[in-house]
């Protein structure tokens, strides 16, 4: 996991308020990350099971249960593993 990470997921997340549902280059204008690197990383988080498609055809994402429970401290980095 890098900081990196963090940042889409507290971004997907959207603490406080409903998650968002995103495409890369909306998440890349609001971090401080650019696109090929979100897009990278973005396919990583969703091998782990992280963040999934909200729908592939638009290529909207959106934080899951699993990335929740990353962000709260339930799930240790070094126990995440590539599905």
């Amino acid at each position: 996991m890098t900081r990196a990470d963090d940042a889409i997921l507290e971004f997907l997340l959207n603490e406080g308020n409903r998650p968002i549902i995103s495409t890369p280059a909306v998440i890349e204008a609001n971090i401080d990350y650019k696109i090929s690197h979100v897009r990278t990383r973005l396919r990583k988080l969703d091998s782990a099971g992280l963040v999934e498609y909200y729908d592939e055809n638009r290529g909207l994402y959106e934080i899951t249960d699993r990335g929740r429970a990353y962000l709260e401290g339930e799930l240790d980095a070094n126990d995440l593993e590539e599905k």
